[in-house]
């Protein structure tokens, strides 16, 4: 009995790890996602022709960083990474390179839709925007 556990015991594990590294995977896939969609949006915020529509923007920027659960999540401005994941700095979680970018461009963001000039927040979306594209 013994010898078949050892022979069993690599399988065993093997089939215990597949699932964890592909969650691992999809989280990564699913930061990617909710953070390319966040810099598409940092993007519309800054050909955007008026402040408010700048300040929707960013606030989907702000949504697709944070998630449903996060703090400044804002259901009413919209949600363009529903069912992406949990936001992007969430599902990033381990990377701490891509956690530090993410927090930046949060912060960023946040900024942004605090601004009281159309230039003001198209100088946030840019630096939103540049920081959502540096690798």
């Amino acid at each position: 009995m013994a010898k078949n556990f050892a022979r069993w015991l690599p399988t065993f594990l093997l089939a215990l790890a597949l699932p964890m590294a592909a969650q691992a995977a999809d989280s990564g896939g699913a930061a990617s996602k909710q953070a390319a969609t966040a810099s598409a949006h940092a993007g519309m915020a800054l050909g955007a022709a008026d402040l408010k529509m700048v300040h929707t923007h960013l606030h989907h920027v702000i949504n697709c960083l944070v998630g449903p659960s996060g703090k400044g999540f804002d259901a009413d401005a919209g949600n363009p990474c529903q069912g992406m994941g949990q936001g992007a700095i969430v599902d990033a979680r381990g990377d701490a390179a891509t956690e530090a970018r993410l927090h930046t461009a949060l912060s960023q963001a946040e900024h942004g839709v605090k601004a009281t000039t159309l230039d003001g927040g198209h100088a946030d979306a840019q630096k939103v925007l540049n920081t959502l594209q540096a690798k």
